[in-house]
């Protein structure tokens, strides 16, 4: 993910070295729900038991938001977290929940965290070191605890999505916060130490770092098995790549793969091998998590210009279909991803890239496909000059998104979204995030909606909230009071309304699979007032 000016055709990355750039056994976990301690009374109960029809709580109908809503969280240089490298592990854990506090007091429903920054990892794993922005070091000392479990629970327990970020092919960032591309610096197990053949440096001077070359099939399969190794692991709910595929270009140079170009170009122009490497790489990964989990959502965030002109968007900027080889329509009219995030980091109105001119084609490209589009929203760029002084210009980009059918955003970066620069993230939240919004259904995975569940009592805690104690399976819960979505939360989590009514009310509750499909809806349980 990348903090970058509007446009630049040929230096788009030169000049930003802090940019960076994400085993079930069955496709449901069946749970009952009971209540936590805590302090509580008994609340005075009307009982309703009556057959339920589908989608009414009740008579009334049922309704939520149906939306992905979510931020990265960025390790690389620690622009997010953890907030310097070398941090005690329970300084890390500190940080990382009050990210998830954030991302709840924001009402999101998933988090996109870092963790394949640049060939390393923020889990135990056989294929790369220890990331450095973890632990400090570069010599791929362990820390001595699992990152990866900690973050995946936490953030299931608050009914946030965990989307992995990878990068695939870088392997080392530029020194020196990186071991840039002296081999001397790698640790001890590295894997371009022991493969020299897949290593390619990549620019020439200070900014240089060392890459995985994209055109050597080994390389590529073990970047793929390094990063399902977590897959296969833990309990992620994505896998989510960025833009870094082929490195954006460098003024006067050109990525030296004359080797591997020699070897496996097959008499395709440069272009088409590079573009097709990147493709065999996309089109592998979707197989691959299919056949190993599939439930888990692939989706990929590319840079927001597919091409100007012609079949592409009314644009003048930097083509990632030319300039980095990923031919991201191709992707998703292929199927190969379950969702697809473009970066549209302009506002309405610029010139080379106006956000009311791409929006529509990328809508567009996605029709009929099946791959969900969310968009990838510029919170960074907030407080710029021009157009980014306006606190209002996400709020007036979000709202084009809904009249687009768009399915979600994600919001670059976590540290904005919590600063709230100018007001702007307050102000879309108002309008926006104001109320818990389920994901939305993605038709294209295993479909296994729960039966409907049953509210048996409820109670009010010392707070004034109410829970109750529910028969349910699935993986979530989604807890109604009349037609109205109150709060959600995971298997196994208390259900409850946080802020209910003097006058009580009738709830009804439903619960969900891992695809976001719904089972009916229970039977009312009306609470008297207080």
């Amino acid at each position: 993910m990348l903090r970058r000016p509007p446009i630049r055709l040929a230096l788009l990355l030169a000049a930003v070295l802090f940019a960076a750039g994400v085993l079930g056994v069955g496709l449901v976990r069946a749970s009952l729900y009971e209540p936590l301690e805590f302090a509580a009374r008994p609340v005075p109960v009307v009982a309703a038991p009556a057959p339920v029809q589908d989608g009414r709580c009740g008579t009334v109908p049922v309704k939520a938001p149906r939306e992905l809503r979510g931020m990265w969280l960025t390790t690389v240089y620690n622009i997010d977290w953890p907030s310097k490298p070398g941090l005690p592990e329970k300084k890390v854990k500190e940080e990382y929940l009050r990210w998830l506090d954030v991302a709840v007091a924001q009402n999101h429903n998933a988090i996109f965290v870092h963790v394949r920054p640049s060939g390393d990892a923020f889990w135990p794993s056989k294929y790369a070191p220890w990331s450095n922005f973890l632990t400090g070091k570069l010599d791929g000392s362990d820390p001595g605890w699992d990152p990866m479990s900690f973050m995946i629970d936490e953030a299931h327990q608050r009914n946030l999505e965990f989307h992995a970020w990878f990068n695939p092919y870088r392997g080392t960032q530029p020194a020196p916060a990186g071991a840039g591309t002296d081999l001397a610096k790698l640790a001890p197990h590295h894997p371009l130490k022991a493969h020299p053949d897949w290593r390619i440096s990549y620019p020439t001077g200070k900014t240089g770092r060392l890459y995985f070359d994209p055109g050597v099939p080994e390389a590529r399969k073990f970047v793929e098995d390094a990063m399902l190794e977590a897959v296969e692991k833990y309990d992620v709910d994505g896998v989510h790549f960025d833009d870094f595929f082929y490195p954006y270009p460098e003024k006067g140079e050109d990525f030296p793969d004359d080797a591997s170009f020699s070897k496996y170009g097959g008499g395709k122009s440069r272009a088409d091998w590079r573009r097709e490497n990147v493709n065999t790489l996309v089109r592998e990964m979707h197989t691959r998590i299919a056949e190993l989990k599939p439930w888990v959502k692939f989706g990929i965030s590319p840079f927001g210009i597919w091409r100007n002109g012609g079949e592409g968007s009314d644009t003048s900027g930097l083509e990632s279909y030319d300039a980095i080889y990923a031919d991201t329509r191709t992707w998703v009219r292929e199927g190969w991803l379950d969702y697809i995030v473009p970066q549209l980091y302009w506002t309405i109105g610029f010139g080379k890239a106006d956000y009311a001119k791409v929006l529509p084609w990328w809508a567009k490209t996605v029709k009929g496909t099946g791959v969900q589009l969310y968009i990838g929203m510029a919170d960074y760029r907030v407080g710029e000059k021009g157009d980014w002084s306006d606190p209002a210009e996400l709020d007036r980009q979000m709202r084009l998104n809904d009249e687009y059918g768009v399915n979600g955003q994600v919001h670059f970066s976590a540290k904005q979204v919590r600063d709230n620069p100018l007001g702007a993230v307050a102000r879309y939240r108002a309008k926006h995030y104001a109320t818990p919004a389920l994901l939305p259904r993605m038709a294209r995975l295993p479909a296994t909606p729960p039966p409907a569940p049953a509210i048996t009592a409820a109670e009010r805690g010392a707070g004034g909230e109410l829970r109750f104690t529910a028969r349910a399976a699935g993986v979530s819960w989604a807890l109604y009071r009349g037609g109205s979505l109150v709060s959600t939360g995971r298997a196994g989590t208390a259900v409850t309304d946080p802020k209910p009514p003097a006058g009580g009310g009738a709830y009804c509750l439903s619960a969900l699979d891992r695809s976001g499909n719904e089972s009916p809806i229970s039977a009312p349980f009306t609470v008297a007032g207080s």
